[in-house]
C-alpha cells in the first residue's frame, strides 16, 4: 500500500479524559469527523495523534469534534503587538496569512490596539513561524510577554483540574466528616445533642449532604448527561447512579419514610456524602500522580533554551530562540545553555551533554566541533555558527520521539482496550442483573436482619427487598474500575520511555519498547558497530636490528603521501607516539603489493608478501608472527629497509572499548548474539572471538544482511538488528527491532525502531533493560487492575453475603475503586527512580571511557 502524500498528522493534547472509557470516546468522534484516517488516544499522556487529509476537514473541524462529546483541545495563546497595519484590509491580512499556518485554529487581529491573539498547537507551529509570517507580509510582530517564560498550557489545565478537585475534596471531605458524625452520634452519644436535633438528625444530614451531591458531585451528573446525549456512556455515569441512588433513597425515607427503603433507622446520607468525598480524592491524587509519570520528558521540554546572544553586524543582540536563524553567529559563557544546534567557530570550552546522550563527564569542543542545544557550557566561552534551529534541533527531535512513542499503543494493550472498550456496559448489566437475583430470589433466601454494612452502625433490618437489592446493584456499580485496566500500559510505555530518555535511547513506538523486552537474538553489524569503523596500528613488531617506533616510523614515511586506509591509519599511529615524519623521495605504488620510497638513500618497502618476494626480501624470520596476526583478523604489512626485513605494522578495524562487555552482558540475559560482516570467515571469525560471539555470519553483502535476519526469524526466534542506521537500513527494517546505534544529533533520519544517541554498545543493553522493566511493569498493572475488578465486583455483588455477615457499604466500594486506580499510577512511578543494572555503578573499560550513572537535571538552566 502506498502512503498518501497529501495526509497530514499531527498530536493534540486533550483535556478531561478521565477514564478508559474516555479515550474509546475521543477516538470514536475522532475517527468519525470526515476526513480522519486514523487516530490513537493516550490516557496517561492526555494526547490524541491523529491522521487526516487536510482537503476533506480541517484542525478547527478535528477540535470541535473532541469539544462536542465534552472534551477539549488544549491550545496555546500567544498575544502578539503587532506594528504597521492602518487600515482593515492590514487587518485582514495579518489575518489571512497567520490563519493559513498549519495548527492555528484561530486568529484575531486588532486595529485599534495594534494587537493579534493566535490560538494554536505548539506541537504543529511554533510561535516564531506565526511572528516570522506576519513579518513576511509587510508588518512587525512581537510577543507582548516578550521576557517573560511562554506559558504552558497543558501545565496550567493540569493544575486548574488538581484545584478544582482539590476545593471539591476540601467541601465534600469537611461536610461528609459532619455527615458521619451525625450519623454515628445516636450510637455513640446518643445523649450528646438536645432531643429535637436527635429528632431531626435527618433533615440536618439532608442539609448537609445535599450541598455536597450538587456541588463537587454536580459534575458527574452533568457528564454523564453530556454523554448520554450522544449515546455515550463512562464512569461518570457510574458515579452519578451510585450517588444518585444513595442520596435518592436517603431523601425518600427522610420525607416519606413510608415508602419502605430502610424505614426510620437507615438513610443513606452518609454513603452518598463519603461516595462522592471519596470518589474526588481517587481523582485529585491520579491527577497529582498522573502527571509525574511524565515527568522525565516535561525535563526535557524545560531544557529548551528561552533567549539567544546572536551576533549581528558585529554586535551582541538578545533575541528569542526561536528566532534564531541556520547560519547566525552565537555567543555562550560560562554556565549558560546553548540556545540551538550548531559547529563551534571560535573558542574552547567542556559542555555537559548529560541531559540529552546520558553522559556524565563534560565533552571538550574546540573548533570544528558539533554542539547540541539544550546543553550546558560549563568552562570557556565560545562562538558557534547555528546549523538547525527550531524543531530540527537534536532536543526537538527527541522530544518529539518520545511524545510520539506516548501515542501508540503496544501489541499488550489490545486485549485490555477490548475490555475496557465494553467495562461501562458491562458493569450496568452485572449490576442490573445482581438487583434482579437479590429482588426476586437472594433476599428471600439468604437475608439476614443483623447484617450491616461496613463502615455503618445500623442494622439492615428495615431496608427492605427493594433497597437492598438497589443498595447491592450500587455497590457493584462504584467498586468497579476501568479506570486501572486504562492506565495499566499507557502510564507504563509513558514512563518507561521517559526513562529511557534519560540515558540517550529512544523508543519509536510502545510496540519497540514491547519488543525490545521479548527480544532472543540480536545481530551486530561488524564495522562502526562492534567496530571503531576506522583502522588503526594494534601491533608493530620488529625483526631484531630496529627498534618499534623505528620499524613504524619508516612504514609511516612510506605512506606519508598515500590515500589508502590502511596507509592512513600508519601515519596516524606514528604520529600519536609523537614520531616525526621526514618527506621521502621517489614515491612508488605498487598496485596490489604495496609501497616503494627512498629515503637518505635507502629504500624503504611496505607491502604484503608478493612484494617483498619480489624485491628477494627474506621473511623467514617474520612468516610466523604475520599469520599470527592475520588468524587474529589483522592485516600484516611488512616492512624492508635496503633490502633486509625490518618488521611487521599491523592494521585492523579496531573494537570498541565496550563490545566484549556488551556481549557478556547479553548472553547472562539469555540473549543469542550473532555478528553479520562481508569479511571474510577467517577475519569475522578472529572478531568474534575476542568479543565472545559464537554465531558468526560472514561474507555477507549488504543487500543480503535482511535475508539472514529472515533466517534467523525462519528459527523461531525474535531478532534485533544493530547497525549504523544507513548502509544496514533494510536489515533494520526486516528485525522485529531495528536498532540504530551513534546516531548523534541527527536522531528524526535514522531508521530503525529504536534509535541510540550514544555510539556505545552498552546502551544496547540498556535498551533491553528498561525495555524489560516496562514491560514488567505494565504486567504488574494489568495483574493488578484485572484481579481487583475479578475479586472485588463479585464481593461488592454480596458473593460472601450471609458467610460474612457485613457487606461492601457503596462508600467503602468508593475508596477501594479510587485505591485501585492509585496503586496503578504508584506502581509506574516506581519508574522514576529505576536505573539499568548496567549504569548502576561505574564501569571502567579502557582509558577515557568510564559510565556512570546520568541523570537529567531537575530544573533547566
Amino acid at each position: 500500500m502506498t502512503e498518501d502524500k497529501h495526509m497530514k498528522k499531527t498530536t493534540l493534547s486533550i483535556g478531561g479524559m478521565t477514564c478508559a472509557a474516555c479515550v474509546g470516546h475521543v477516538e470514536k468522534a475522532l475517527k468519525d469527523t470526515r476526513g480522519v484516517k486514523g487516530t490513537v488516544v493516550n490516557l496517561a499522556t492526555g494526547k490524541a495523534s491523529v491522521e487526516y487529509d487536510p482537503a476533506e476537514t480541517s484542525l478547527s473541524t478535528i477540535k470541535k469534534a473532541v469539544d462536542e462529546i465534552g472534551y477539549e483541545v488544549i491550545l496555546n495563546t500567544a498575544n502578539l503587538q503587532v506594528t504597521g497595519m492602518t487600515c482593515a484590509s492590514c487587518v485582514d491580512h495579518v489575518q489571512k496569512a497567520v490563519s493559513e499556518l498549519p495548527g492555528v485554529y484561530r486568529v484575531v487581529a486588532n486595529l485599534a490596539s495594534s494587537s493579534a491573539r493566535v490560538e494554536y498547537e505548539p506541537q504543529i507551529t511554533s510561535i516564531g513561524e506565526i511572528i516570522k509570517t506576519i513579518r513576511e507580509v509587510g508588518y512587525e510582530a512581537v510577543e507582548r510577554s516578550e521576557g517573560a517564560e511562554a506559558l504552558d498550557r497543558e501545565k496550567e489545565a493540569r493544575d486548574r483540574d488538581i484545584k478544582r478537585q482539590r476545593n471539591n475534596l476540601i467541601i465534600s471531605g469537611t461536610l461528609g466528616v459532619l455527615v458521619m458524625l451525625g450519623m454515628f452520634q445516636p450510637y455513640w452519644f446518643p445523649d450528646l445533642l438536645p432531643v429535637w436535633l436527635n429528632d431531626n438528625m435527618k433533615v440536618v444530614l439532608f442539609i448537609l449532604t445535599t450541598p455536597i451531591v450538587f456541588g463537587p458531585g454536580r459534575q458527574f451528573f452533568v457528564n454523564s448527561w453530556n454523554g448520554l446525549k450522544r449515546g455515550l456512556t463512562d464512569m461518570n455515569l457510574l458515579y452519578a447512579t451510585g450517588i444518585g441512588a444513595a442520596y435518592g433513597i436517603a431523601v425518600i425515607n427522610t420525607f416519606w419514610p413510608e415508602a419502605g427503603f430502610g424505614g426510620k433507622d437507615v438513610t443513606f446520607y452518609e454513603a452518598a456524602a463519603m461516595l462522592t468525598a471519596f470518589i474526588i480524592l481517587g481523582r485529585y491524587l491520579e491527577a497529582i500522580t498522573r502527571g509525574r509519570t511524565s515527568q522525565a520528558i516535561r525535563r526535557l521540554m524545560k531544557l529548551q533554551p528561552k533567549r539567544a546572544k546572536v551576533l549581528r553586524d558585529g554586535q551582541e543582540t538578545d533575541i528569542p530562540a526561536e528566532e534564531v536563524q541556520i547560519g547566525d553567529i552565537l555567543l555562550v559563557r560560562p554556565g549558560e545553555a546553548i540556545p540551538v544546534d550548531g559547529r563551534v567557530t571560535d573558542g574552547y570550552s567542556s559542555v555537559d551533554q548529560s541531559m540529552i546522550t546520558g553522559e556524565s563527564i563534560p565533552v571538550e569542543k574546540k573548533t570544528g566541533d558539533d554542539v547540541i542545544g539544550g546543553t550546558i557550557n560549563k568552562t570557556g566561552a565560545f562562538k558557534f555558527q547555528a546549523t538547525r534551529v527550531g524543531k530540527d534541533t537534536a532536543l526537538a527531535q527527541i522530544i518529539k520521539l518520545v511524545e510520539d512513542a506516548q501515542t501508540t499503543k503496544a501489541p499488550i494493550q489490545k486485549l485490555a482496550d477490548k475490555v475496557a472498550g465494553h467495562f461501562i456496559l458491562g458493569v450496568h448489566m452485572v449490576a442490573l442483573i445482581v438487583f434482579l437475583f437479590w429482588f426476586f430470589a437472594g433476599y428471600g433466601l439468604w437475608f439476614v436482619p443483623e447484617s450491616r454494612l461496613i463502615l455503618t452502625p445500623y442494622t439492615l433490618t428495615g431496608l427492605g427487598v427493594f433497597g437492598f437489592a438497589l443498595l447491592t446493584s450500587v455497590t457493584v456499580l462504584v467498586i468497579s474500575c476501568p479506570c486501572a485496566v486504562g492506565l495499566a500500559t499507557p502510564s507504563a510505555i509513558m514512563a518507561g520511555s521517559g526513562k529511557a530518555a534519560e540515558y540517550g535511547i529512544l523508543f519509536k513506538g510502545a510496540d519497540a519498547m514491547e519488543g525490545t523486552a521479548r527480544l532472543q537474538a540480536i545481530i551486530f553489524d561488524k564495522t562502526g558497530t562492534l567496530t571503531k569503523g576506522e583502522p588503526s596500528v594494534t601491533d608493530v613488531i620488529t625483526a631484531g636490528e630496529l627498534a618499534e617506533n623505528e620499524v613504524l616510523r619508516l612504514a609511516a614515511v612510506a605512506e606519508k603521501n598515500s590515500e589508502h586506509p590502511l596507509g592512513e591509519a600508519i601515519v596516524s599511529g606514528a604520529r600519536e607516539r609523537g614520531l616525526e615524519l621526514a618527506d621521502a623521495a621517489g614515491f612508488n605504488a605498487i598496485p596490489g603489493q604495496g609501497v616503494e620510497v627512498q629515503l637518505d638513500g635507502r629504500t624503504i618497502l611496505l607491502g604484503n608478501r608478493k612484494l617483498m618476494a619480489d624485491r628477494n626480501v627474506s621473511l623467514d624470520k617474520l612468516v610466523g608472527e604475520a599469520e599470527r596476526l592475520e588468524h587474529e583478523g589483522k592485516t600484516a604489512m611488512f616492512v624492508a629497509v635496503g633490502g633486509k626485513p625490518a618488521g611487521i605494522v599491523a592494521v585492523a578495524d579496531t573494537l570498541k572499548e565496550t563490545s566484549a562487555r556488551a556481549v557478556e552482558e547479553l548472553h547472562r540475559m539469555g540473549i543469542q548474539v550473532a555478528m553479520i560482516t562481508g569479511d571474510n570467515r577467517r577475519t569475522a571469525e578472529a572478531i568474534a572471538r575476542q568479543v565472545g560471539i559464537d554465531r558468526v555470519l560472514a561474507e555477507v553483502l549488504p543487500e543480503d544482511k535482511a535475508n539472514e535476519v529472515k533466517k534467523l526469524q525462519a528459527e523461531g526466534l525474535r531478532v534485533a538488528m544493530v547497525g549504523d542506521g544507513i548502509n544496514d537500513a533494510p536489515a533494520l527494517a526486516q528485525a522485529d527491532v531495528g536498532i540504530a546505534i551513534g546516531s548523534g544529533t541527527d536522531v528524526a533520519k535514522e531508521t530503525g525502531h529504536v534509535i541510540l544517541v550514544k555510539d556505545d554498545l552498552m546502551d544496547v543493553v540498556a535498551a533491553l533493560q528498561v525495555g524489560r522493566q516496562t514491560l514488567r511493569l505494565i504486567k504488574q498493572n494489568l495483574f493488578w487492575a484485572f484481579g481487583y475488578n475479578t475479586v472485588t465486583i463479585p464481593i461488592g455483588a454480596g458473593l460472601l453475603y450471609p458467610f460474612v455477615a457485613q457487606m461492601v457499604s457503596p462508600e467503602l466500594a468508593a475508596l477501594l475503586m479510587a485505591t485501585s486506580s492509585l496503586s496503578v499510577t504508584l506502581n509506574t512511578l516506581r519508574m522514576r527512580g529505576y536505573v539499568p543494572p548496567i549504569r548502576r555503578k561505574d564501569i571502567d573499560f579502557g582509558e577515557g571511557h568510564i559510565h556512570t550513572v546520568a541523570r537529567v537535571p531537575q530544573t533547566s538552566a
